[in-house]
């Protein structure tokens, strides 16, 4: 049995998607079918810049927010498969700047961090190759348009 627990910690995000609870809940169970993810539980903290560039900081020594971090938990995927959080401004910006619905940007970076937690990642290109695919399944199962139709987005993957 998969958990998702959504916790909105900035009021923005509430504002700007009524159903960001549900937009996030749901992309999180995408990403988990489509990775046969079978069970455990997943916390997604929808948060501000500064908190997100606190915790940037603190587990990645980096300066400065970014739209999505993973932290997955310690192996036992049957209690815990770990946690997501994401920074309103950035994601927000971002969506702006690419011309996306934030509903969109927030289920694409939902469905990225949660594949983070279950392994996946993008490092090298045959692997991000293979996580974008995945990304793309997840999303047009969602109705999310391709966010890799357009220009490559690099920014803060995290």
């Amino acid at each position: 049995m998969v958990t998702i627990e959504v916790e909105i910690e900035t009021e923005a995000w509430a504002e700007a998607l009524v159903d960001a609870e549900d937009l996030s809940r749901r992309a999180a169970l995408a990403a988990l079918e489509q990775a046969e993810q079978a069970g455990g539980g997943i916390v997604i903290l929808l948060t501000g810049d500064d908190e997100v560039a606190a915790l940037n900081a603190d587990f990645r020594g980096k300066a400065g927010p970014t739209n999505v971090l993973s932290f997955p938990a310690a192996p036992n995927p049957e209690d815990h498969i770990g946690d997501i959080a994401l920074a309103f401004g950035v994601c927000a910006r971002e969506a702006e700047a690419q011309g996306k619905p934030l509903a969109h940007h927030l289920q694409h970076l939902v469905a990225h961090g949660v594949l983070h937690l279950v392994g996946y990642d993008h490092q090298m290109d045959s692997e991000a190759e293979e996580m974008e695919a995945l990304e793309r399944r997840i999303l047009a199962r969602l109705g999310v348009p391709d966010p890799y139709a357009g220009e490559r987005d690099d920014a803060g993957h995290g």
